[in-house]
């Protein structure tokens, strides 16, 4: 399977916003193993979750892909972005990204997720096992919808809107 950075070869503009919201991936998948490795149950979910929520909308507004940008666009494009979403099967590509769709994109991993919690209590190797699988399903789900994003903006024909500055968590919680 392609990753991300291959789906968008040959575009130069996809290929940097590409690594542009993997670098911001890698922060927050960080951040999700840390919690991950904290022996508070629940904790790390509920911190994975509220990374997740704030990192696939930044993700889609990196591609024109927020329903704002959406809204702006002309009706065929717009028809023809709805025909690219239908067609990659995304659920939070142009939606408002909510706790439930975040719960739903949560199943898809729910096997990682429990294994992580059982290690989690085993003393230090457990940590660094749920640190691992915290750090990884978060990779994994924003490299899936990299990958959508990539194929939406190639099958619609879009044109990438300029880079938004890319918030880190501290300087949201301001």
């Amino acid at each position: 399977m392609p990753t991300a950075l291959q789906l968008a070869a040959g575009d130069p503009q996809l290929v940097e916003r590409v690594r542009l919201c993997r670098k911001l991936l890698n922060r927050r998948a960080l951040a999700g193993a840390a919690a991950s490795a904290v022996p508070v149950p629940g904790l790390d979910f509920a911190v994975d979750a509220a990374l997740l929520s704030s990192l696939l909308p930044e993700i889609n507004s990196q591609f024109g892909l927020t329903p704002e940008q959406l809204s702006r666009l002309p009706a065929h494009k717009r028809s023809e972005v709805q025909k690219a979403v239908s067609v990659v099967g995304s659920l939070v590509i142009g939606r408002l990204v909510t706790r439930d769709l975040v719960l739903r994109l949560a199943k898809t991993i729910g096997v990682r997720m429990s294994g992580k919690q059982a290690a989690k209590y085993v003393p230090f190797a457990g940590q660094a096992v749920a640190a691992l699988m915290g750090y990884a399903a978060l990779r994994y789900l924003g490299e899936e919808h990299l990958k959508d994003c990539v194929r939406v903006v190639k099958d619609a024909q879009l044109t990438l809107p300029p880079p938004a500055p890319v918030l880190s968590l501290v300087e949201r919680l301001r």
